[in-house]
């Protein structure tokens, strides 16, 4: 990414911070990192996801190219989805950014409280 170039709202830097930006894209993303799982089973590995926010995640996901949505005949007819090529690009960044997160997660919340101490009187951000 060069840096002398401003984040447009048709920057590509943008759009893949937009795509992560998301919590439960990441959190999907990296559910299907082993292999296609059904809805059902996603929703267990992951915990704390309505279907709802499940069912709009995955479509989200499908449409921007990063899963793949296949279906199976038979009775009764299931679902599977998994990671494209596109979406496994996707994984060193997101485990990166875990990693930042595991290494820093407990400064942005120490932050957050002087912040609240600081500063009692309204909403925070």
């Amino acid at each position: 990414m060069s840096h002398d170039q401003p984040f447009l709202a048709d920057c590509q830097a943008r759009l893949a911070f937009d795509l992560l930006a998301n919590t439960w894209n990441s959190v999907v993303l990296w559910a299907l990192k082993d292999g296609p799982r059904r809805p059902g089973e996603l929703r267990a590995h992951i915990g704390g996801i309505s279907q709802k926010v499940l069912t709009e995640t995955l479509r989200r996901l499908e449409f921007n190219g990063l899963v793949g949505r296949r279906a199976y005949g038979g009775s009764p007819p299931r679902v599977e989805y998994g990671l494209t090529a596109l979406g496994r690009t996707l994984l060193a960044p997101i485990d990166a950014f875990g990693a930042w997160a595991f290494e820093h997660g407990a400064d942005v919340v120490a932050a957050q409280e002087r912040y609240a101490r600081e500063r009692p009187a309204g909403p925070h951000p």
